[in-house]
């Protein structure tokens, strides 16, 4: 291809790979899962979220951990089928509409989660080192503090400095977009952790 060609076709490509990234993203599996159980609708209970943290709430940790999985793997998905199809800078686009999918899911009137698993997903696909880092962050400051929220806030926060210096530069950009939706996204945790009735890992309601 011509570089002219490549520059026509680009908004073609990346299209392309947003669309397939939202429509991985936008699965609602904390909704299918408790669903399928019979546990009926997750987001009538506790936080009203549909992922893993609020999944757990029904007290079904295996489908706590099979939401998790499921979430993440479809960011992870989303970069992975963009790279190979089409290029480094179609997997990000991808990974970043697999997560605007999660938290705004057409099927759930634009009513998601917090993107927290999703963006694990992505790191997994994009930067595998800074998704285990992510993961012992998290893990650390859950035995600590035994707050999910706190725990994902800190890892998110870490992550694109990280990211920043170690690099690839576009991927430092994506990580940190995705920290500012997310944070955004929890600051009603945010309020309740300053307020000290944040729900911890394993309580209900």
């Amino acid at each position: 291809m011509s570089a002219l060609t490549d520059w026509q076709t680009a908004p073609a490509l990346f299209a392309l790979a947003a669309l397939i990234g939202y429509l991985l993203g936008s699965i609602p599996f904390g909704l299918v899962l408790t669903r399928m159980a019979g546990l009926g609708d997750v987001r009538k209970i506790g936080s009203g979220n549909i992922g893993a943290t609020n999944v757990l709430r029904t007290g079904n940790k295996k489908l706590a951990a099979a939401t998790l999985l499921l979430d993440a793997l479809k960011g992870t998905a989303a970069v992975l089928v963009a790279n190979a199809l089409w290029g480094y800078e179609a997997s990000l686009v991808a990974g970043f509409f697999a997560f605007l999918g999660h938290l705004f899911p057409v099927w759930l009137g634009f009513k998601g989660g917090k993107g927290v698993a999703v963006y694990i997903g992505v790191l997994l696909g994009a930067a595998p080192l800074m998704m285990l880092a992510f993961a012992l962050i998290w893990l650390a400051t859950a035995f600590i503090t035994r707050y999910s929220s706190l725990s994902a806030l800190l890892a998110m926060l870490v992550i694109p400095v990280a990211l920043w210096v170690v690099g690839p530069e576009k991927t430092a950009m994506l990580v940190t977009l995705l920290s500012v939706i997310s944070w955004w996204k929890h600051r009603e945790n945010i309020a309740r952790l300053l307020a000290g009735t944040e729900s911890r890992i394993g309580q209900k309601g």
